[in-house]
């Protein structure tokens, strides 16, 4: 593996690790500090009812745990921006122009091209298609080749190509 293709790797693992995990709970720890020495401490009413910081983080987990997945349900079930969200990512990922490496690459795309190219075989011979099929056939050959070579079909959305949505 080159170097750049491993720092940039190294940088989307330590993206997620970081984003998703660490600042998690640090935010999640922080957060309860914050609310706690800042708010219930100078209340005495909520002072009454959290006496101590551990008394006031497990109340707040038991409530912000249920919570936490009533939100991120409505997020995914029951709101338009997931939907962006999967949009986005499905015109950005360079997978959905391309073959995944492994078993798609090596086995299935040359066995569709094969089998194509077989039932052209058998088709040509029996002048059962017409100009207009056979340049179909041609151009989904043409496409099944340049895939099994590990090359893009379609036009991948990049932003330096002028996208800006």
């Amino acid at each position: 593996m080159n170097i750049a293709r491993m720092l940039t790797r190294s940088w989307y693992y330590f993206r997620t690790g970081y984003g998703t995990y660490l600042t998690f709970l640090l935010g999640y720890v922080s957060t309860f500090v914050t609310l706690y020495y800042l708010a219930v401490k100078n209340m005495p009413a909520l002072l009454d009812i959290f006496p101590q910081f551990f008394t006031f983080m497990i109340s707040g987990t038991i409530i912000g745990l249920p919570l936490g997945v009533i939100v991120g349900w409505l997020h995914l079930k029951r709101t338009s921006a997931w939907t962006a969200e999967v949009d986005i990512g499905a015109e950005a990922n360079p997978y959905n122009y391309k073959l995944l490496p492994g078993y798609w690459r090596e086995v299935f795309a040359p066995t569709f091209l094969e089998l194509l190219r077989q039932n052209q075989k058998i088709l040509a011979s029996h002048n059962l298609l017409t100009d207009e099929e056979k340049r179909k056939v041609s151009d989904l050959e043409q496409k099944l080749q340049i895939l099994t070579s590990g090359g893009f079909v379609g036009q991948p959305r990049r932003k330096w190509q002028g996208d800006t949505s």
